[in-house]
């Protein structure tokens, strides 16, 4: 089904967003942070990855009024579609949507393979190293990483 007001969370990632999301010893607030960090890091390792079973969708509101999640939705459409400008257009909003979608579900996908390959370190410990990895090296694909530049560009405080 598809939704104008509302972005997928993947089913096969639900116990992993369940986690990062714990009251108690999650690292993100909320499930829209979780998934705004595995898109990020998705586009960082250049991977999206579709999906076909999706939870309850998340309301794109939520997204849109924290700080710089409506910009992160617009900056991976145009890095996906570096010659289409008119991917920003309001009628292509889905078509941005599900790039977002993608690259979360890609990035929720490499933070489990982390996790089980570390199954020592805490899932705080798994998620700072990969800051400080994004931060101190550049992203592993050979093409320029244009959101990390524009992120870095915008000095943000997260």
């Amino acid at each position: 089904m598809a939704y104008t007001d509302r972005f997928r969370r993947p089913h096969a990632h639900e116990d992993l967003l369940g986690k990062l999301t714990d009251r108690k010893t999650g690292t993100f607030a909320t499930m829209v942070e979780a998934m705004m960090f595995a898109a990020l890091l998705g586009r960082r390792r250049g991977e999206r990855k579709p999906f076909d079973q999706a939870d309850e969708p998340i309301r794109l509101a939520l997204m849109e009024s924290r700080d710089y999640g409506e910009v992160l939705l617009d900056m991976l459409g145009a890095v996906e579609c570096p010659d289409d400008p008119k991917i920003l257009s309001a009628d292509r909003q889905p078509e941005r949507v599900l790039i977002f979608e993608e690259y979360a579900n890609a990035g929720l996908s490499h933070l489990q393979t982390l996790i089980n390959r570390q199954s020592d370190q805490d899932l705080d410990t798994i998620i700072s190293n990969l800051v400080l990895e994004g931060l101190r090296t550049p992203p592993l694909e050979e093409e320029k990483d244009d959101v990390g530049d524009i992120l870095a560009s915008a000095d943000l405080d997260w």
